[in-house]
């Protein structure tokens, strides 16, 4: 609240002051929930903010900094809102317990920094706000008054800017203050209106938030001071009573905040009786004071404004000639002030004493203390005059003006970006202008070359399309012709294989019977070349004949089939089935042939001796059938051209065997006539593996096929 303008403004920001602590530390908190959810603040900091606050509760200010250090520094990942508030906890407390405005100064500049960093809008217009507030308040109290009222102006603008009605009742309290302090006692009180209207509208709630209700009953106790000091006791009584009647009724919905309220109401009760003492009620006027006294002589309480009201029941003492009264009561001020100093109580004290031993017919003492009381009203008065010859009105209207040239500057700086922006897009409209009639022009050249090279084109696959039918019908008259030729040649040929066979049997001469045997082996091959052939060229043309075939079945017929021509070898055979049976949709008579020929050739390209391993797996939705022998393998240069028609990798077997090479060609067009993929792979230890992999969705997996074999990628 406000005093007389001896002595009003320090008292007047020490309670503001204290509103701000409490608007730091505890309003942080009251709403926990609330600001979780709005992402404010962490969850580890709240719960540090809300021990401190309690701490400082117990009148232990230094160790509640203390325990905010020490848990401010263990939180991992503190929000903007947490940094925020653990500078201005200190900030408080070197600013209005210590009275170090220079330390208090630099929390203020660190809150400054922080709240740039804000993550949203509103964010930065609460924080910004604030902590220029508080920036502008330290260089007050260092009589920086010019940088104070700068710092003052850019919590206004923020305010202004963002619709801030918190941060615009700041800055408007703050306004009041100044005049107050000044003398304009009745602008004053309009500034103090405004703020107290400002403070209504922005999130107040009589039954949650306790620092807009602090706020709003210190208003009012304001303007009743200003109404008071511009001698309009009628309205100051009006003011004085509303602001009781708000802290009548706001009381029952904080019951955690009786020693707040209590202090509250004993500064109003030693404000009002004032009014009393203008109007000659004294009566009333001593037992408000004395409500006041009592109240806030209580430890924690706020003891200097006790102080200053027992100034003014001195006052009345004096005036009513009660020497004994007043004696005990300056013996008791004595006391308090040693405890507690106050240089506007200190002045008023040697004040009363001067004139009690006056009184007394003691005019040496009289005369040290009026002496005493000149040289500290001096003292204040002096600190006073710098601030009497600020202007406050002319700082803010400079800093108006200058607000403005900025924004014109920047305003004719976007207006030189926008001549500029123009100019170059025009510019670049003119070279796109140009670039795209240049390009129609060299377009129109370029459409009549394509359409020339169109027609080139056309032309060129006209004559691919003829060519590609011609090398068509002369593949199948190749096919054809070579069908022919086979079936011609393999009766002839057959007829000859059996004649030579009968000849065999008659008695000849040994080289008369080595040149049969010899016409007999090249009739005999003769033949198979044919058959070959005849296979190879229907396979082509001929669909299939599929069937549901046991798989198991097909390829241990194969094997057992193939037992005897491999025991001529010394060789073995070893099968390893499907754990159950399983059929497959396939040509029974084409998949024995495909099958049958990876055996022989296992057989005929495997040395004497040597053991031979057919296997019948499963992988994913596919059959595998295996076939590894330990033979002389395939070499890197003919991996090629193995399943190639008349491929020239074709070798002899290890007993000279003859080979043609269709065979694996023939097994190529069966198997992708199934949909299957055969290859093979060449062992590490010698010998190679061939593999036929068939399209068997659904199926179960049962063995597992060889590590070194991967299925290929259709």
């Amino acid at each position: 609240m406000i005093r007389n303008p001896r002595y009003s403004a320090y008292k007047v920001l020490l309670r503001h002051w204290w509103l701000i602590l409490l608007t730091l530390t505890i309003t942080a908190c009251s709403d926990k929930k609330k600001a979780v959810d709005n992402g404010n603040y962490s969850e580890e900091y709240l719960a540090v903010q809300a021990r401190a606050d309690k701490i400082w509760g117990l009148n232990n200010p230094d160790a509640a900094a203390h325990f905010l250090d020490s848990a401010f520094r263990k939180l991992a990942h503190p929000t903007i809102n947490d940094k925020f508030r653990f500078y201005a906890f200190h900030y408080v407390i070197q600013q209005k317990l210590k009275h170090d405005y220079q330390k208090a100064l630099v929390y203020a500049d660190s809150m400054v920094m922080v709240a740039k960093n804000s993550v949203n809008p509103k964010q930065y217009s609460m924080t910004y706000a604030e902590a220029a507030f508080a920036r502008g308040d330290s260089y007050f109290e260092l009589k920086q008054y010019t940088d104070a009222y700068q710092n003052y102006y850019e919590g206004y603008l923020t305010g202004k800017n963002y619709l801030n009605l918190a941060a615009l009742g700041d800055y408007t309290y703050r306004m009041g203050m100044i005049m107050y302090k000044k003398g304009h006692y009745k602008l004053a009180a309009n500034y103090f209106k405004d703020s107290y209207l400002q403070n209504k509208v922005e999130n107040y709630s009589v039954t949650k938030d306790f620092v807009s209700f602090y706020r709003r009953q210190e208003l009012l106790d304001n303007i009743g001071l200003s109404y008071r000091h511009n001698n309009d006791n009628d309205s100051a009584i009006v003011y004085f009573d509303k602001a009781l009647a708000l802290v009548n009724s706001s009381a029952p919905a904080f019951p955690d905040r009786v020693l707040h309220i209590e202090m509250a109401r004993g500064v109003i009760y030693g404000n009002k009786a004032e009014v009393y003492i203008q109007k000659g009620d004294t009566t009333r006027a001593i037992d408000m004071l004395r409500q006041s006294i009592a109240i806030n002589l209580k430890p924690r309480y706020d003891n200097r404004d006790a102080q200053l009201t027992e100034v003014k029941l001195g006052n009345l003492y004096l005036k009513q000639d009660k020497t004994g009264l007043l004696k005990t009561l300056l013996g008791d001020l004595r006391g308090q002030l040693d405890t507690i100093p106050n240089p506007d109580a200190e002045a008023d004290y040697h004040r009363l004493l001067g004139n009690l031993y006056f009184k007394e017919n003691d005019l040496k003492s009289a005369l040290t203390h009026i002496q005493r009381y000149n040289v500290l009203k001096d003292s204040l008065m002096s600190r006073a005059a710098l601030l009497m010859e600020s202007d406050v009105n002319q700082q803010l209207a400079n800093y108006e003006k200058q607000h403005e040239i900025d924004l014109l500057s920047n305003d004719n700086k976007l207006q030189v970006i926008y001549i500029y922006a123009v100019t170059l897009i025009a510019v670049l409209a003119a070279i796109i202008i140009f670039l795209v009639y240049r390009n129609w022009k060299r377009s129109k050249k370029d459409v009549l070359t394509v359409n020339i090279l169109n027609q080139q084109i056309n032309e060129q696959n006209h004559v691919l399309e003829n060519a590609l039918n011609e090398l068509s019908a002369s593949s199948q008259e190749k096919d054809r012709i070579l069908r022919t030729v086979a079936h011609d040649l393999r009766n002839p040929i057959g007829g000859i294989a059996s004649l030579t066979s009968m000849m065999a049997d008659d008695d000849y001469t040994d080289d008369q019977k080595e040149l049969i045997n010899l016409v007999k082996e090249t009739s005999v091959n003769s033949l198979e070349l044919i058959n070959e052939i005849l296979e190879a060229t229907n396979n082509a043309t001929v669909p299939l004949n599929v069937e549901m075939v046991e798989i198991n079945s097909l390829v241990n017929n194969s094997v057992e089939l193939l037992r005897f021509k491999a025991a001529e070898k010394g060789q073995t055979i070893l099968m390893e089935p499907l754990s159950k049976q399983q059929e497959l949709l396939v040509s029974r008579e084409k998949m024995w042939r495909v099958i049958s020929n990876l055996i022989s050739n296992a057989i005929k390209f495997s040395p004497t001796g040597e053991t031979i391993k057919v296997k019948v797996a499963t992988a994913k939705d596919a059959l595998i059938i295996s076939v590894q022998d330990n033979g002389i393998g395939i070499p890197d240069k003919l991996k090629d051209q193995v399943f190639n028609m008349f491929t020239s990798a074709q070798r002899p077997g290890t007993d000279g065997e003859k080979s043609f090479g269709l065979g694996l060609s023939i097994c190529r067009q069966i198997v992708e006539k199934h949909n299957g993929k055969i290859w093979f792979e060449n062992s590490p230890g010698g010998g190679a593996t061939f593999l036929v992999s068939l399209p068997a969705p659904g199926i179960e997996l049962s063995n597992q096929l060889p590590e070194q074999v991967s299925v290929p990628v259709a």
